[in-house]
């Protein structure tokens, strides 16, 4: 059973920075795309950032490009986000997502391509 499991949320001011971080089981994730995603209240899940297995493909929102980084060990099946200069806006569960087996080299931005999920990590920016 595939399991996604995410950490590293938390409260913080505006300007501050988090890392998140979220560890894969039950298949290997080495070979495959992984993603972040993010969901504010009253809103719907949106696309944060995703990596290639080998990150020769990393794409992220307009919304996050120069200040979120998207990382990963594939020794230790982990994926990261160190997010930077938080914005208030930035305010959302933040959830891993990983490709189904066999899934494309890199399977986009939509979130009904990632059938696994992560139970989601909260982050909050106070401005």
């Amino acid at each position: 059973q595939v399991q996604l499991v995410e950490s590293g949320g938390g409260l913080v001011q505006a300007g501050d920075s988090l890392r998140l971080s979220c560890v894969g089981s039950g298949q290997s994730f080495t070979s495959y795309a992984m993603g972040w995603f993010r969901q504010a209240p009253g809103k719907e899940r949106e696309f944060v950032a995703a990596s290639t297995w080998n990150g020769g493909t990393v794409n992220y929102a307009d919304s996050v490009k120069g200040r979120f980084f998207i990382s990963r060990d594939n020794a230790k099946d982990t994926v990261s986000l160190q997010m930077n200069s938080l914005k208030p806006e930035d305010t959302a569960v933040y959830f891993c997502a990983a490709p189904p087996v066999g899934a494309p080299y890199y399977p986009g931005t939509a979130p009904s391509n990632y059938p696994y999920w992560g139970q989601g990590t909260q982050v909050t920016v106070s401005s």
